[in-house]
């Protein structure tokens, strides 16, 4: 209903322009194609500075991000997804919470923190300037990674517009960035543990640096693919107690202390190994 709202607030110039913008989606093949677009001709109809695309499970912390802003510095390999994966998830439980639509906040003078870590950083620096975001999610049904999308602005929201603009350039957002590839630190490696092959020299690298068993980099590469405990067990034919006893010892030795850090440190030691 936000959307058919959105679109016949549309003069016949501005709905023509507006078709020209979203058909865009397909032509997009980079990342430097979707800024380029996001900060472009988008900027009619959904204003913002940093664009936050996040995927996975919000439910376990099991998140992977995007981070699409022309700011200096404010950008995906500069990020740290153990600093910002508790902002995404609250972000996701407010706007299931409110019935899963466009969500629409004000962060008033303090703009949006990282749990007052890494403020140092470009992003960190850049959400305390921001002033207003909407959040909206694509939910996949027949799988198990939901999409997430925060649009973050220096300025405060003006009325309700924008989560009808939201509402409508949305699924088009999702097809650019589905058709773009994924960075190498997004990459989970797939073969952890009994099953590896080419990944050995890897495993060998992390188990020897964090003094991981077998056992518990196994139960680490399901942790990062999203399984439960009790998921965990049955794969591995052991009990869901046993699966915890093994994820508490890899806490420490990881220093972490849950499965979002845990998960995120994995794939920076991986994807530097």
């Amino acid at each position: 209903m936000r959307a058919i709202t959105f679109l016949r607030t549309l003069g016949p110039e501005e709905l023509m322009r507006y078709h020209q913008v979203v058909s865009h989606a397909e032509l997009v093949r980079s990342h430097l194609d979707v800024l380029v677009w996001l900060q472009g001709d988008m900027q009619q109809f959904l204003p913002h500075e940093i664009m936050i695309a996040a995927w996975g499970n919000f439910s376990t912390g099991v998140v992977q991000h995007d981070v699409i802003s022309a700011m200096p510095g404010v950008r995906s390999l500069a990020s740290n997804a153990v600093i910002l994966t508790p902002l995404l998830v609250n972000l996701f439980e407010r706007w299931a919470n409110l019935g899963k639509m466009p969500l629409t906040i004000n962060s008033g003078e303090e703009g949006f923190c990282l749990h007052n870590l890494h403020l140092e950083s470009a992003l960190g620096k850049g959400l305390q300037t921001m002033r207003s975001a909407v959040v909206h999610c694509i939910c996949d049904a027949r799988g198990s990674h939901d999409c997430m999308y925060v649009s973050f602005s220096t300025k405060a929201l003006g009325d309700a517009s924008l989560r009808g603009a939201m509402s409508v350039v949305l699924p088009y957002i999702d097809v650019a960035l589905r058709q773009i590839q994924h960075l190498p630190h997004q990459l989970v490696t797939a073969h952890v543990g009994a099953t590896a092959s080419a990944d050995t020299r890897v495993v060998q690298q992390l188990a020897e640096a964090h003094d991981l068993t077998e056992r518990e980099l196994q139960i680490l590469n399901w942790v990062a693919k999203g399984k439960t405990n009790p998921e965990i067990g049955a794969i591995l034919v052991i009990s869901a107690f046993t699966v915890k006893n093994h994820i508490q010892r890899m806490f420490k030795k990881l220093n972490v202390t849950n499965r979002a850090q845990a998960v995120a440190k994995f794939n920076t030691l991986v994807s530097h190994a």
